[in-house]
């Protein structure tokens, strides 16, 4: 046997030629071979750890090894490569054989091919050439072997990757061995990977996160490791890592599947931790069904599929935890919480599994299966406290990918059907049921009846209320997403009131328990109050005896009222007190327990609540009970008085306020004092008996006025509710709660009281004083008063003699009157009150009369000196009612009042009587002594203008000179000083007022200064009326004339025409009386001037009268003013400024405000406007003008050029010739716009902006209106060139122009470049540059605009060097995939980036894709052109269709497709007329129409069906079209071989038409997961079938019309036929001596007429079905047989099969 190395050098001199003679010519073709399928094979770099470890398991092992597998990186430099980083790969494998050497020195020559079943899992054949992903040099050592391969192509024979070199040193093998370090055995196989430069940290990052479960499915591999080999372990960058697996070998068994526990250890070298988890592993085989075969697995006959359940936190290293494993790890990551594994096929990456592949998908569609038997064993072999964490196994998440959620629904459907639930029994018994007959219980209820048993109550009955109710053990929130997957609901809320009627959960359990209930049923209200809770007796009362009762909650306002107390220490008064009154109304309160607990609950609140808005009970404090209390109380009289004892106790114990007790006594009922119930009072009298109005009255006047008179029964003793009341004990409370009033305290009633009429006793008469004292300031009814202050029951004397007198007449003496009643000159008889009569001591009262002052002067007594006075003053006055006063009489009034005056008496009494009564003589009649005047000269100027009363001293002589005083005291008036009033009233016609000196003006004018506003009004519209004052210029009214003020005069110089008052004649006294004389109308002050003023100034502006010298002296007056109090008012101000006064060089007159004054600043931005400037020329106001800037300014004329843009803003005017205005005008037009803009002038923008709407800003497009300008800035600059869009020119204006963005933007200019998508847009079709076009596009793009105009938008299609064309929007799309429409449309993809391709569709609306439009008019230029399409074209074309397929589409192809395509065995499809070609929808006829037809006749389809293009959808879109099935089409005539011979009926079962057959077709079609309704309406056909033997076969003639008129006959002669429309089965009769062949001929027949019949429109299954059928014909369909042979075809029925089974064959 050669050595190794001898191998070697055969191998390079054989097939790679070298040291030969020959050269090999396939080396070339070897070496790209190599090179582009390990380049392209890969998606990245790392991915040849998963083909090292492939290899490593696929390799053999010495029996007793563990294979281990181990990974060693280190910087050493051990092949002298110069390689930084070197990883070494460690495997104790048997070692590479001859075979493997010269495999791994090919392409595609794997010893592993063809050998699925012995367990290898490698398969690409390059597995370890993929390590030239990361090394450029891999070298092996094993069993002799010492080779490396190189990347580049060999120098010998220009072949790379696989010719192998010998390897003398770097490395050696002692080398090697020191790194690996282990004083164990080195391994067999060890490979040397020098890495590439740029693959060294992916290659460490791969090795640090390897993961844990990588060995989960490795059959052979137990131990792998991964460690750095450096010098300093703290500069490592790989975390080391030793993985192992155990496997319990002790194994389930369960029907074709096993079990065990697999435990893997992890133990990562960072943290120093072990991490281990154990693994329930499931492993079930199936077998491979035929349509999911694939030519790579064509010797595979059974899928062997495995689950792991991690048993706790799966091990992961920081990396993603694969959810698929194809023996090794994929990157699919499922979200499913346990593994699958199995034989997948790959994509080239080992990314994920093929999900498009059948096999993948058979393998997928047994998950289901294996899952549901799997996660069934592990519930019923595991106890009850775990099944929470079995359940966590579910695939709860949806997945990423959707074939995998159809994998998840597929699991949650069967599990549905499976009894996984566990159930709460209340037995030793684990009970297990179906989600759907399984309900949940809310939390809170749980806790209920958790304590509800512990206190004894028996739920053994829980699971009999219509749904099984699930383990409390799982009943849990955190297991709401696991029973939520398997539909496990809630229990409806009528089972709660079930439950709660059927269980002892109100009276068998405790309080605490018992409020707990109604806490629930309150928080779920709204869900029960519809249920049957409301008929069980729920709640519970206290009832009259205190007994504990039970009510239902309809009950509830309808038969009775549940009460309970609002506050925890009513509780029991409140419930004694109902009691008392025998639950009033059917009310009743909780019992005390009850609501004790329900005070003291957490959730009181509540359960309250509830009780008060949804139970309707009543929550009562002892007021509120009171009050309903009073409602209920009826005509019961000993209710009502026990009523006020409830009352009266309750304000003793504090349960009551003294404010609502007297509120609830306000309105309660009372028994009267006949024994009635009354509601109805205004008050309440005490008991007659022994009271003080029955003393002073005698009767009941009060009874008339609604008074109740309380009954005795209110002062007897008693006892009730437990408390005991003494006799009169309620008396003080009826009187101070009840208002039960006696005298003093009653209002006294509107009523005459017959006792007053005469004189009463002294106890009484003081009774009544103290009546009256009570009553203080209350209204007195007026009969009462009146019967007191009238009656005569007051003992007077009167001239010595004992009188009775109402106190209305009569007076109590007091000290003040002095010695009046001495003086013999009064002769007044005073009737005065017996003191000596009422003084005495009373033994009640102990007091005397005149304590009672006040009272008796209440009632009328009079008691004051000055009444008096006034009594004996009304005496005398009413003589002079009926006669004048004599002079003797007048002078005895004057001295009677001088002797009070001398005896110090008070006269004023007296004086106030008499000194408004007319009795004094004057000299304009009669007058009181207030209305006369004593005449003196004070009164000569006044007498002149006025008519005063003076007293007549020629009547009265000269004696009443010497009563000055007394007169004085009277009122009488005396001198002129202060009664300027008594000069007014007095005035004289005002005809008498036409020539008045300057004395009276003055007086008047003295009059207004002291008058009161009323009496000014008055003699203001005389003077101003009727008076002249002299002026300057004549007499003139007040209002015409001017007070003259040399402070401001200047201002009345200009205009020589205001009268002024002649100080001269009135002297200067007249000065103070500026106000009066500003009243009467004469202008004083500068304000008023000023308007008077600005009306002159008005009036000659307005006439042009304002010269020169008027303007001058007015602007001098005005700067003289300046800095004085007297200031322009604003009205003066804007005469002036509004005005036309100002002539301007325009030669017109304007105001100020339109007025400029000139400036050098002006000179530039008059060549563009025509502006007012004030006519400073010699003519007119020459230079001088501008010696009043400051007061031109402060006038409103513009002086500065910043103030002055609102004139270029209506003055501006351009030129025809727009290259005329300068860089210069166009800066000061800006600076005009500038300061617009800061008084923000909007209207005048806008005005000049209109005026600038022209073409004369320079562009790089030319002279442009602004509005048709962009301004270029740094933002445009990333994008676009200042050429490419109309940008204003800087060249001409200068780079100061873009300091003017805001301005050049209020002309309209576009300053931003989020708003110059529209202006940019419409200067696109000025391009032809192909590039300057997708600059614009590009920046349009990036500003997210749209094409807003109703034109359509226009695209630029470019034509090679040709230039190109604007085409409209419509015509393009943005791409073709299928490459269908080049001629018709325009291809955006083929010119444009993809950016640009989103912004042609959002902003142009450019379709993605074609239309179905665009589909239609393609299709008929392929009619109209007679065009033959290709399968591609043909299958892109009717793909398109079936995915858009809707009526519309419908209705748009059936109008409009004439032809459509046909098969023709050709390469090319033609399209042939819609009514002349047919869908095959019996395979038969079809072969027989195809052998004789002269043209295509049958609908095209694409062979195979593809998953874009059904064949199935395909025929029923051209149905939908118009195209008829071949069936429907022909016509059939049959004769027999022999006429007149008559079929015989048999019985189907002879022709082995029965339940095997049936079940056999059940299988297959529940396989292709027909619906179980669709697959017995189907069998039904067949089970009414009429079996027909015939002789000799049937002859069938068909035939088809054309639209041409011709018509195609054809024959056919069969062993079998079934005629489904007729529902009839022909057969020749079978001769059972053929044999063998006659049998499977019959059968093949059979199977082929039953297959067609069931499966013509999936052609792809038919054969499948046909060979079931055929096996089971040939085996008579024995059940036995068909059950077996269903098996290996991994076949099933259902539950509602068999049920259709037994129903089809009952008998």
């Amino acid at each position: 046997m050669a050595t190794a190395r001898e191998h070697i050098e055969k191998i390079r001199r054989n097939k790679f030629s070298i040291g030969a003679e020959e050269t090999n010519p396939l080396t070339e073709d070897l070496h790209e071979a190599v090179k582009n399928l390990s380049a392209e094979l890969y998606a990245k770099d790392v991915h040849f750890l998963m083909e090292i470890i492939q290899n490593a398991e696929d390799n053999e092992y010495e029996e007793g090894e563990d294979p281990s597998l181990e990974f060693v990186i280190t910087s050493k430099d051990i092949t002298g490569t110069g390689a930084t980083s070197t990883l070494l790969i460690f495997n104790n494998e048997k070692g590479f054989s001859p075979k493997n050497i010269e495999s791994i020195c090919s392409v595609g020559r794997s010893t592993k091919k063809n050998n699925r079943k012995r367990g290898y899992i490698g398969e690409k054949g390059i597995g370890f050439k993929s390590v030239f992903l990361i090394t450029s040099q891999p070298y092996i050592f094993s069993n002799g072997y010492q080779i490396r391969f190189n990347e580049s192509p060999c120098s010998k024979c220009n072949v790379g990757y696989v010719v192998p070199e010998w390897v003398e040193e770097n490395p050696i093998l002692s080398e090697i061995k020191h790194i690996y370090g282990s004083s164990s055995d080195f391994p067999t196989t060890t490979i040397v990977l020098p890495l590439k430069p740029d693959k060294v940290k992916p290659v460490k990052q791969q090795l640090s996160s390897i993961h844990p479960e990588l060995l989960l499915f490795l059959l052979k591999i137990k131990r792998l490791s991964v460690r750095e080999d450096t010098e300093d372990p703290g500069c490592n960058t790989v975390t080391a890592v030793s993985i192992s697996s155990e496997i319990d070998f002790v194994t389930r068994k369960n029907i074709n599947a096993e079990s065990y526990l697999l435990r893997l250890s992890a133990d990562e070298k960072g943290d120093n931790l072990e991490s281990e988890c154990s693994y329930h592993m499931w492993r079930q085989r199936f077998p491979v069904r035929q349509e999911n075969k694939v030519e790579r697995r064509t010797e595979v006959e059974e899928w062997v599929i495995t689950l792991a359940f991690p048993n706790g936190e799966r091990l992961h290293r920081g990396s993603i935890s694969p959810g698929i494993y194809a023996f090794l790890p994929t990157e699919m990551v499922t979200n499913f919480p346990f593994i699958i594994q199995a034989d997948f096929l790959l994509a080239s990456s080992r990314e994920t599994i093929l999900l498009d592949c059948t096999w993948n998908q058979g393998i997928l569609n047994c998950v289901p299966t294996a899952f549901v038997n799997a996660f069934t064993s592990l519930v019923n072999a595991f106890a009850p406290a775990l099944l929470p964490r079995m359940f966590g196994f579910l695939p709860v998440v949806s997945s990423p990918y959707a074939l995998l959620n159809s994998v998840r629904t597929s699991i949650q459907s069967k599990l549905m059907e499976e009894s996984v639930i566990p159930c709460e029994s209340y037995t030793e018994k684990n009970e297990f049921h179906k989600p759907c007959e399984v309900g949940r219980l809310m939390p809170t209820f749980w806790n209920l009846l958790k304590m509800a048993r512990q206190q004894g109550v028996s739920l053994d009955n829980i699971s009999t209320h219509g749904k099984f109710i699930l383990s409390s053990a799982f009943d849990e929130e955190k297991y709401d997403h696991v029973l939520n997957f398997l539909g496990v609901e809630y229990v409806d809320d009528e089972w709660y009131a079930m439950c709660v009627g059927s269980s002892d959960l109100v009276l068998g359990v405790s309080e605490d328990l018992y409020v707990e209930l109604l806490l629930f049923i309150a928080e779920n209200w709204r869900s029960f109050s519809n249920t049957s809770i409301v008929e069980i007796p729920l709640l519970k009362y206290s009832g009259a005896q205190s007994q504990v009762s039970l009510c239902r909650i309809n009950e509830i306002s309808q038969c009775r009222e549940i009460l309970l107390s609002e506050f925890d220490d009513q509780i029991s008064w409140l419930i004694d007190w109902n009691g008392e009154f025998q639950c009033a109304n059917n009310r009743f309160f909780l019992p005390k327990l009850t609501q004790c607990v329900i005070f003291s609950h957490i959730k009181s609140q509540t359960i309250q609540d509830w009780l008060l808005e949804e139970v309707k009970s009543s929550a009562v404090s002892v007021y509120s009970y009171a009050l309903l209390l009073k409602e209920a109380l009826g005509n019961d009289a000993e209710h009502v008085v026990t009523y006020v004892h409830f009352l009266y106790h309750s304000l003793r114990q504090e349960y009551l306020t003294t404010m609502k007790v007297e509120n609830i006594c306000g309105s309660m009922p009372l028994v009267n004092n006949y024994g009635q119930v009354t509601r109805n009072r205004r008050g309440v009298l005490v008991p007659a008996n022994g009271s003080c109005w029955l003393q002073l009255i005698g009767s009941n006047p009060w009874r008339n006025e609604g008074y109740v008179e309380l009954g005795r029964d209110y002062l007897n003793s008693g006892k009730h509710a437990g408390i005991f009341t003494s006799e009169k004990e309620l008396l003080p409370f009826l009187k101070s709660h009840v208002a039960a009033l006696d005298i003093p305290d009653l209002p006294p009633p509107d009523a005459h009281i017959p006792r007053f009429s005469s004189l009463l006793t002294k106890q009484n008469a003081y009774l009544l004083l103290e009546w009256i004292r009570n009553l203080k300031e209350k209204d007195t009814p007026r009969k009462f008063f009146n019967c007191i202050k009238n009656g005569s029951w007051l003992q007077v004397l009167l001239s010595g003699s004992v009188d009775c007198k109402p106190p209305s007449h009569s007076f109590l003496l007091t000290s003040s009157w002095g010695c009046l009643l001495q003086n013999g000159s009064v002769l007044v008889d005073i009737p005065l009150v017996d003191q000596s009569f009422y003084g005495i001591e009373i033994s009640d009262y102990k007091v005397e009369i005149s304590d009672y002052k006040e009272e008796l002067i209440k009632v009328g007594v009079m008691t004051e000196f000055s009444e008096a006075c006034e009594y004996i003053g009304n005496h005398l006055m009413s003589t002079a009612v009926s006669s004048t006063l004599t002079r003797v009489r007048v002078i005895s009034i004057l001295n009677f009042i001088k002797f009070l005056r001398d005896k110090y008496l008070p006269p004023d009494d007296f004086i106030n009587s008499i000194k408004n009564q007319k009795w004094l003589r004057t000299s304009q009649g009669y007058r009181s002594p207030v209305e006369s005047v004593f005449y003196d000269d004070e009164w000569k100027a006044a007498s002149q203008i006025s008519d005063i009363p003076f007293i007549d001293l020629d009547y009265y002589g000269e004696e009443i000179l010497s009563f000055r005083t007394e007169l004085q005291l009277l009122g009488v008036v005396f001198g002129l000083c202060g009664n300027y009033e008594l000069v007014i009233d007095n005035l004289k016609s005002p005809s008498c007022f036409a020539s008045l000196t300057a004395e009276a003006v003055l007086l008047m004018l003295e009059c207004t200064h002291h008058l009161s506003s009323s009496d000014k009004f008055k003699l203001f519209g005389v003077l101003k009326d009727d008076i002249r004052l002299k002026t300057n210029m004549g007499y003139k009214s007040p209002a015409e004339c001017y007070l003259f003020d040399p402070r401001w005069g200047c201002l009345l110089q200009i205009f020589n025409s205001f009268p002024l008052v002649d100080v001269q004649f009135y002297g200067e006294s007249i000065l103070s009386f500026r106000n009066e004389l500003e009243e009467i109308g004469v202008l004083v002050d500068f304000e008023k001037a000023t308007k008077a003023f600005a009306r002159v100034f008005g009036q000659q502006a307005s006439l042009s009268s304002i010269n020169k010298d008027n303007v001058l002296s007015l602007l001098a007056c005005y700067k003289k003013l300046k800095g004085t109090a007297f200031k322009f008012p604003k009205d003066l101000k804007k005469c002036i400024q509004e005005v036309k006064w100002l002539r301007t060089r325009l030669t017109d007159y304007r105001a100020p405000k339109e007025c400029i004054l000139f400036s050098p600043d002006w000179i530039s931005i008059s060549s563009i406007s025509l502006l007012p400037f004030i006519d400073d020329g010699e003519n007119y106001y020459g230079k001088a003008i501008h010696d009043y800037g400051t007061e031109l300014q402060k006038m409103g004329v513009v002086v500065s050029f910043k103030c002055g843009a609102k004139f270029v803003a209506s003055s501006f005017r351009l030129p025809q010739d727009p290259g005329s205005i300068t860089a210069d005008a166009a800066y000061s037009l800006f600076e005009c716009i500038r300061n617009l803009l800061s008084e923000q002038d909007e209207p005048l923008i806008d005005a000049l902006s209109q005026k600038a709407a022209r073409n004369w800003i320079k562009t790089h497009a030319g002279y442009r209106s602004p509005d048709k300008c962009l301004l270029f800035g740094s933002e445009w600059g990333y994008t676009l060139l200042r050429e490419d869009g109309p940008f204003i020119d800087e060249t001409f204006y200068g780079p100061d122009i873009s300091s003017y963005s805001k301005e050049l933007n209020a002309l309209g200019v576009v300053v931003e470049k989020g708003k110059g998508c529209a202006l940019l847009a419409s200067y696109l079709d000025a391009h032809t540059n192909f590039m300057a076009i997708k600059r614009i596009y590009s920046c349009l793009n990036e500003l997210n605009w749209k094409h807003a105009s109703e034109d359509v938008a226009k695209i630029w299609i470019p034509n090679g060097s040709n230039g190109g064309e604007w085409v409209s929007s419509d015509e393009c799309v943005l791409r073709d995939e299928d490459g269908l429409f080049g001629q018709q449309l325009n291809i955006l993809d083929e010119h444009y980036e993809k950016d640009l391709l989103n912004f042609f569709s959002n902003a142009l609306e450019v379709k993605t894709y074609p239309s179905l439009d665009d589909y239609c008019k393609l299709w008929k230029d392929w009619e109209d052109s007679g065009h033959l399409l290709s399968h591609d074209e043909c299958i892109a074309f009717w793909a398109f269709v079936a995915k858009h397929w809707s009526r519309a589409t419908q209705k748009v192809l059936s109008e409009n497709f004439l032809k459509l395509p046909v098969l023709s065995g050709s390469d090319r499809i033609s399209l042939m007329d819609k009514y002349d070609v047919l869908i095959a929808d019996d395979l038969r006829l079809k072969d027989l129409f195809e052998q004789f037809a002269s043209q295509p006749l049958f609908v095209w389809y694409p062979q195979p069906s593809l998953q874009s293009l059904p064949r199935k959808n395909l025929l029923g879109i051209y149905r939908a079209i118009g195209v008829r099935n071949l069936s429907e089409s022909v016509q059939k005539s049959e004769q027999s071989v022999i006429d007149g011979v008559v079929p015989r009926q048999v019985n189907p079962k002879e022709v082995f038409i029965g339940k095997g057959l049936f079940k056999l077709i059940l299988g297959f079609l529940a396989d292709l997961q027909i619906e179980a309704q669709k697959r017995h309406d189907a069998l039904k056909g067949l089970l009414e079938i009429t079996v027909l033997e015939t002789a000799t076969p049937r002859t069938v003639d068909y035939s088809l019309p054309l639209s041409s008129g011709e018509i195609m006959t054809v024959s056919a002669r069969k062993l079998m036929r079934w005629e489904r429309e007729k529902s009839e089965f022909y057969i020749q009769k079978m001769d059972k001596s053929g044999g063998h062949k006659d049998v499977l001929e019959r059968a093949t027949y059979f199977s082929e007429v039953i297959s067609e019949g069931f499966l013509w429109d999936d052609e792809d299954h038919i054969q499948q079905l046909a060979e079931l059928i055929k096996l089971g014909f040939i085996m008579e369909f024995d059940e036995a047989a068909i059950e077996f042979l269903m098996k290996t075809k991994n076949l099933q029925i259902f539950l509602e099969d068999e049920e259709f089974l037994s129903s089809a064959f009952s008998s």
